[in-house]
C-alpha cells in the first residue's frame, strides 16, 4: 500500500480500536476518533492481563508520512515511547515499530519484562500491525480514512 495510506492508517484512532478487539480498547479522552495529529493525545481504556487499565500517549514528532512518536503521559509503565517509521520500497511500504517501556517496581518490573510482558508487547503489536496491512491492501481502509475526513471537518 502507498506510504501515505498505511502512515494514516497507522495514526487512526478508529483502526485502533477495529484491531484491538480482543483487549476491548476505547478511546476515553483526547481525541478520540480521525486522526491523530502533533501535540495531540488520546486516552486509551483497555484490558490488558486481565485488567482495565488506562494509557495516555501524546504525539511528541511528527513528519508525514515518514514517522511519528508517541510518549506514555500516564499509564502503568514507568515510560514508554513508540516510534512508528514508514519507508516506500519496490514492493510497498515497510512499516516499523520501535516501542520502548520500562516497568515500575525495580528489579520486580525488570523480571515482569523479561519472563513475559516484552513478549506480551511484541505480540499485541505484530497482531495489531497484521490488521492494519489487511485493512491498508484491501478496500475497508477507504472508510476508515473518510470517517477520519469527515470527523476533521
Amino acid at each position: 500500500a502507498p506510504v501515505e495510506r498505511v502512515f494514516d492508517l497507522a495514526r487512526s484512532i478508529d483502526l485502533h480500536i477495529l484491531s484491538t478487539t480482543g483487549t476491548h480498547e476505547k478511546a476515553v479522552a483526547g481525541k478520540t476518533t480521525g486522526l491523530i495529529e502533533l501535540g495531540e493525545t488520546v486516552t486509551w481504556r483497555a484490558k490488558h492481563l486481565g485488567v482495565y487499565q488506562k494509557l495516555t500517549v501524546e504525539i511528541t514528532q511528527f513528519a508525514r508520512p515518514h514517522m511519528f512518536e508517541d510518549v506514555m503521559l500516564k499509564g502503568a509503565f514507568k515510560r514508554m515511547r513508540h516510534v512508528h517509521t514508514f519507508e516506500l520500497d519496490e514492493t510497498g511500504t515497510i512499516m516499523k515499530d520501535a516501542f520502548e517501556f520500562e516497568s515500575p517496581l525495580g528489579w520486580l518490573g525488570k523480571l515482569a519484562d523479561s519472563i513475559f510482558l516484552k513478549r506480551y508487547m511484541t505480540k499485541f503489536l505484530e497482531n495489531k500491525n497484521r490488521e492494519l496491512k489487511m485493512v491498508a491492501e484491501g478496500a475497508q481502509w477507504k472508510n476508515i480514512l473518510k470517517k477520519s475526513d469527515m470527523d476533521e471537518h
